[in-house]
């Protein structure tokens, strides 16, 4: 399942994989965790041997970690997701989560394209970036942080085009992914969405 910035993937994907009985893996808290930990250390985050060290010593374990899902980490996640040796160390990890024998559901921006090219179900979950920008803002306003709507859409927007520009492995749907967008979609009516397209689509492979 992939997707830009609050587009509705997250929440639709841990639903699923409860409906399904599947492994979960956000694959954003893995670039959050490798940000997090390279500013943590102090090191600039175009520093690409700091970067690879951490993507190779990352604690699976803190990828919970409610400071990654802050803006800023957000941000500088963006940046290290552009670093080859970040994206191979984090590859590995992905590769060996999707390999579960009984499947499992992976959340990010390159799964049906490069780290999981032949899952069974491809969704490309979309939401204009208005509808993105509010969702995002009202998820931050419920946990205390203070920052303006205006701030969160161009955040969202800055993302997007470094998500889609990046020379290796750029936001962009799967040939044959089945495309959701969720703009005028609750999570309710967006999780039975998402089931149809998934048992139609293994009732037809």
């Amino acid at each position: 399942m992939d997707g830009p910035a609050a587009s509705g993937k997250g929440t639709l994907a841990k639903k699923l994989a409860g409906h399904y009985g599947l492994a979960h893996l956000d694959t954003g808290s893995l670039y959050r965790a490798v940000a997090r930990d390279i500013l943590t250390a102090g090191k600039a985050l175009d520093d690409e041997a700091a970067a690879a060290d951490a993507a190779q010593s990352l604690e699976s374990g803190t990828l919970n970690d409610p400071a990654l899902r802050t803006p800023e980490v957000g941000q500088a996640a963006a940046r290290v997701a552009k670093i080859g040796a970040v994206r191979e160390a984090l590859f590995k990890f992905q590769r060996v989560f999707a390999s579960r024998r009984e499947g499992a559901i992976i959340e990010g921006r390159d799964i049906g394209t490069v780290v999981c090219p032949e899952a069974d179900v491809k969704i490309f979950v979309e939401a204009s970036t208005d509808v993105r920008a509010e969702r995002r803002y009202k998820e931050l306003m419920e946990v205390g942080h203070d920052i303006s709507y205006e701030e969160i859409h161009a955040q969202i927007a800055a993302r997007d085009e470094a998500d889609r520009s990046r020379a290796i492995s750029p936001l962009r749907p799967a040939e044959d992914a089945h495309l959701l967008d969720t703009s005028d979609l609750g999570i309710e009516a967006a999780f039975k969405a998402a089931v149809k397209l998934i048992d139609t689509a293994i009732s037809q492979a």
